[in-house]
């Protein structure tokens, strides 16, 4: 019985979707084929230069490229900044979702609109603006300097500015997803007599896992890929975007698309299984408990 109504809205819902493809035939051909035509044509061939010209020296000539201490150095710092960046955005994304989901508050409406300022400010005015506050000639810049500390031209700074362009991935997509769960759960649970470590861990976190893991590939693939704002403050320092940039003005044509190719494999792998979770979201979603 409590499968019934969940049956009878996707058949609902069906139905709605059917009655709003009247269109002739050829006319949802012809655009399913544009579509396709335009992801082949900007997607898949973007694929195959990388690729191709990746390995146009060989397989040797790949890894001869991915060897290069320089390479190396990238791979390093940008693993090394992904895996401090997205713990941290990761843990902001489950307590901002969780206190504006939650709870009524002052400052709820600027909290949000803080949470979606990267979204709006370019990536490079952002690290010009981390270049102001903890330069050698900015606002912090004196005592800094004072007490032998340096954030700009080093891998803090990278991290900083990385942090900042990727917060809001994993705290909007939780905040989507609570506000359609509702917290009526919660709410009972609470009544029953359990405490705000249990009701999260046991019901909260549970509910949202799929969301979170969403947000987690989306946050991780732009902090792997991030070039703007980092590219202000590395200073000497070099991610792998920047050490692809490096090479192609150095005409090193084979170690750019290389490296390249890493992040185009990183961007595919992301978009597998972003698409395996959106999947399991949407079947969890229709199946009945």
């Amino acid at each position: 019985m409590s499968g019934a109504p969940i049956t009878i809205k996707s058949k609902a819902i069906e139905s709605t979707r059917s009655s709003h493809t009247t269109e002739p035939t050829w006319v949802r051909v012809v655009l399913t084929v544009l579509a396709l035509g335009i992801v082949a044509f900007i997607l898949v061939s973007l694929l195959v230069v990388i690729f191709s010209e990746a390995f146009s020296s060989g397989w040797g000539g790949y890894v001869t490229a991915l060897k290069d201490p320089d390479s190396i150095a990238s791979i390093w710092v940008t693993i090394t900044t992904a895996a401090v960046v997205v713990p941290l955005n990761t843990i902001f994304g489950i307590c901002a979702a969780w206190v504006i989901t939650k709870f009524e508050f002052w400052g709820k409406s600027l909290l949000i609109t803080l949470i979606d300022l990267p979204f709006s400010v370019s990536p490079v005015i952002s690290g010009l603006v981390f270049v102001l506050l903890f330069g050698r000639e900015g606002y912090f810049g004196p005592y800094l300097k004072e007490h032998h500390l340096k954030i700009i031209n080093t891998e803090i700074g990278v991290i900083l500015a990385t942090t900042f362009v990727t917060f809001p991935f994993v705290a909007r997509e939780l905040i989507a997803l609570m506000q359609s769960q509702g917290s009526e759960e919660e709410q009972a649970a609470l009544v029953l007599g359990a405490n705000g470590w249990q009701i999260f861990t046991r019901i909260t976190l549970p509910s949202i896992k799929w969301g979170l893991i969403n947000g987690i590939l989306i946050c991780n693939a732009r902090a792997m890929g991030e070039f703007g704002a980092v590219n202000v403050v590395a200073g000497i320092l070099y991610t792998i975007p920047l050490q692809v940039d490096n090479f192609n003005s150095d005409n090193n044509m084979t170690a750019a698309f290389a490296l390249s190719s890493l992040l185009a494999m990183l961007a595919l792998v992301t978009l597998v299984v972003k698409k395996i979770v959106e999947f399991i979201t949407e079947r969890h979603a229709v199946q009945p408990e």
